[in-house]
Order: structure tokens, then sequence, then C-alpha cells
């Protein structure tokens, strides 16, 4: 069976999305066939090209070229100096990708950094962010994001909101929705026939009996509680301090976290250039590189195209693994 080459959205142009890219394509070639959907005259000069019609053409072009399927642009792209002309564009190659992956001709999207003040500015962006934007292209409102390297899974329940309103938007349907859907997807996509996930508590300590908080006791644990009872193997509500150490991560396959920075802080500091993005409950693979735009480096030929690397195999291992389970050659018509 042939996997589908990985449509590539180009991301802000002005940020370090397209030198990534064509470092990426540099490691990868022919190993891992993607395209890159964008304008191509915002890649690097000398960036050997291939325009392509479809996709499927990537397949061999990528082992000397990078594939390109080009879209116009309102402005060029100057590095490091976003430009609101170009917001429509970014957002048109982010639903020109979920358009080619949901018709089969694509086995993933691997998606680079936009800036979401710069595509509100420019296009009325009406999305908190990527996640929310694709979840949105899906018609579907069940997606969290996992954040994944060797060393650590790690799924927050809320993600995109200030953290005074986490208290109030952390309810038992969302949590449990979010164990879920991960639960789900490392069996789907991870190869794992019983996952394992460890449980954080909201409050310091896991609330401590209910001296610094009441949500452990009131809401995570009576939940937890009925969802081993299903059969889940749950372990927690766990305080956060001391449940992301080496030691700690040996006994789990993923972690639940209550709120944004819970997940980030320990995936970034224990692997803060290999990190993935990977939106689990859309109807398609999405992976992306965990970092910004990193304007302040931008065309300076500093960027570490490390994640979109690892972002770019995960999204190849998974689109692998799903075509074993189902048996079946994804449309390369």
């Amino acid at each position: 069976m042939t996997r589908a080459p990985i449509a590539v959205s180009c991301g802000d142009p002005s940020g370090i999305g397209p030198e990534t890219t064509v470092k990426a394509w540099r490691d990868l070639r022919a190993s891992t066939p993607f395209f890159w959907i964008g304008d191509p005259a915002h890649l690097p000069d000398g960036t050997p090209t291939a325009i392509i019609d479809h996709p499927t053409e990537a397949l061999t072009a990528s082992a000397r070229h990078l594939p390109v399927l080009p879209l116009r642009f309102g402005a060029p792209a100057r590095p490091g100096q976003p430009d609101p002309a170009n917001a429509a564009g970014v957002i048109a190659a982010i639903a020109k990708g979920v358009e080619i992956v949901e018709s089969g001709v694509a086995s993933a999207l691997t998606t680079c950094p936009i800036n979401k003040k710069v595509l509100i500015d420019g296009a009325g962006f009406a999305y908190p962010g990527h996640t929310e934007y694709l979840a949105a292209l899906a018609g579907t409102a069940d997606v969290v994001m996992m954040l994944a390297c060797p060393e650590l899974r790690v799924v927050p329940a809320t993600i995109h909101i200030a953290l005074s309103e986490v208290p109030a938007a952390l309810t038992a349907e969302g949590l449990e929705r979010t164990i879920r859907i991960t639960h789900a997807a490392l069996i789907r996509d991870f190869g794992l026939e019983n996952p394992r996930m460890a449980v954080a508590g909201l409050n310091p300590h896991a609330g401590e009996g209910g001296a610094m908080g009441g949500e452990e006791i009131e809401m995570i644990a009576p939940l937890l509680d009925r969802m081993r009872v299903e059969g889940f193997d749950l372990v927690g509500p766990l305080s956060a301090d001391t449940m992301f150490h080496a030691g700690a991560r040996a006994g789990y396959d993923a972690a639940i976290a209550m709120y944004h920075d819970q997940a980030l802080i320990p995936i970034k500091t224990i692997d803060f250039a290999g990190g993935v993005n990977v939106t689990l409950g859309l109807p398609f693979i999405r992976t992306s590189p965990d970092h910004g735009t990193a304007y302040d480096i931008a065309g300076t030929g500093k960027a570490d195209a490390t994640s979109l690397i690892a972002a770019l195999r995960m999204a190849a291992e998974m689109a692998e693994r799903r075509m074993r389970v189902s048996g079946a050659t994804p449309d390369q018509s």
C-alpha cells in the first residue's frame, strides 16, 4: 500500500514556517513525501520547488524538489514583519489543506504556525486558534489538543482561555469528553490496546483534601471513579507538581491536564524543540510543530525545524497505522 502525501499549510509567511518547511523537506525528502500549500514567492530564495497540480505528484517530485500547491497571496512576505494583507491567504491555505485531506488524496494535514492577531486584523478571523478553526471546518466540536514527544503525551482539558476562566469552564461533561477522545485516539492512532491515563487535579496538591479547593473532591474524583467502572485505566486526580518527572511518566501513556500551562510547561521543558501538537477527534489527522511564528529569527536561517520534522513523521506514522487497521489504501485518484 502506498500512503498518500501529507499536506502542509504554509502558516504565516512572515514567520519561520517557510524556512522550516524547506529544512524539513531537505531532511525527509522521499522518505516522508509532503507538499506545501502557499505562495511559492514566499519560500526562501533558491528553494528547488516543483509546482504541482495534484497532491499525488508530490510522491515522485519530493525526492528532488519541494512540491508546492500554489495559492496567490495579497502581499510579499517580509520576514519578521507580518502583513494583514496575507491573512486571507493563510486562512485559505488551511481550508485548502482540510479540503484535500478530507478528499483522501492527502493522508494527513500538518500546519505551520499562524499569528491569530494578524488573521483577526486582516481577515476578521473568528477563532481562538488553529484547533478551533479546524474543528469548525470539520463540522465537529469534539476535539482536544494533545502535545506529544517521545517522553510525554499530555492533553489540556481547557485550552485558549484566561486562567481566571478555567474553574467555570472545567466541567464533568467536558473532562469526560476529553478523556474519551484521548482514550480512543491512543488506541486508533498510537496503537495502544489498553491506554493508561493520569489525570491532574486543578488545585495545588490536587486540592489537599479540600483545603486548597473543592473541584477534585466534588467533580474530578467522582468522574474518574465512574469511568473506572466502565473499564478506563485512570489514576488521579494527582498533584500536577509530582506527575511529570521520569519515574511518574513511566506509569502512564498520556496525562490529562486541567489547563493550558499545566500541560504545556512540562512538555516544553522536556522537549522544547521536538514537541508536536496533535488535534484529536477530527475525522482526519492533523499535526503541527509546537512553537509559534518566531518573528525575531524569521529569515535569518536560525530556525530549528526539529518540531516540524517530528510533526511530519508523527503524521506519517498515524496515517500508516490507520491504513493497516482499515486494510485500505487512501484514495489517490
